[in-house]
């Protein structure tokens, strides 16, 4: 499969600016999903577990679909970095979906995420197999070394924190919790933080614009989220610990 240039040159800028915009909206108001959804208003909502494996689907099916109909470029390194991605879309699709026992999420919301997915599936994968050009030796290289540490430390955070999330509560209990161990002993938003490691690592080992794009994209997206749970935090529980900060550990 040819390289589409133009295409990812496009995609990777609405990725930047789309991020910058979505971030410049959180400053003002709560995306609706999660402990933000107003269950009682207008509008189809979809189940919790459904709605993420829909919407994280994508970003899994996508790029394996290009690996498997197209002829990609030989290197080891951006295989493991193709399935480096695929694998945290798989956890998220196949795991976490099943998983969660969040609230349901608006039928706009999990459409607009079908969206974004698929198209950074094929960002992402498009970009990976048929266009970025690594040397031979890409996967001894210190980028893709410490890129690849950086995601999988990030991972290990996000899936740990989301199990401490899970746990929260006991069955029939619907109040919010202070959350305890891991990284939230550091930040509100932990899960939120180890997602942000994860993709600035892919960043790193991809050495790309499409991949930086979409760390951008993720930071802009869910770190003003982790700064609304702080602040949600701060205000319900006067006992909430206050060195904690939202999600950059003792920074931010």
């Amino acid at each position: 499969m040819l390289c589409q240039e133009n295409t990812i040159h496009y995609c990777s800028w609405a990725c930047v600016v789309c991020g910058v915009l979505y971030l410049l909206r959180q400053m003002t108001t709560h995306t609706p999903y999660g402990r933000y959804v107003d269950t009682k208003s207008p509008g189809m909502m979809v189940p919790a577990k459904t709605g993420w494996f829909i919407q994280e689907l994508p970003s899994f099916l996508v790029p394996v679909l290009l690996y498997l109909t197209t002829e990609s470029l030989p290197g080891i390194g951006r295989h493991l970095l193709l399935w480096t991605f695929c694998l945290h879309y798989f956890q998220r699709t196949f795991v976490f979906s099943l998983l969660t026992k969040g609230r349901p999420s608006p039928l706009h919301i999990v459409v607009s995420a079908v969206v974004f997915c698929s198209v950074n599936g094929f960002l992402q994968g498009h970009h990976m197999l048929h266009c970025t050009q690594y040397h031979s030796g890409w996967h001894r290289d210190t980028r893709f070394i410490t890129g690849l540490l950086m995601f999988f430390t990030g991972m290990a955070i996000n899936i740990h924190s989301d199990y401490i999330l899970r746990n929260l509560r006991k069955p029939g209990e619907v109040s919010y919790k202070i959350p305890r161990g891991g990284m939230f002993e550091l930040v509100s938003g932990a899960n939120f933080f180890g997602e942000i490691v994860e993709w600035c690592g892919y960043a790193v080992a991809c050495w790309s614009f499409p991949a930086f794009s979409f760390a951008l994209f993720t930071i802009c997206s869910i770190g003003p989220r982790a700064y609304h749970h702080h602040r949600y935090y701060l205000e319900k529980f006067k006992d909430y610990p206050t060195s904690r900060k939202a999600v950059i550990p003792f920074l931010l």
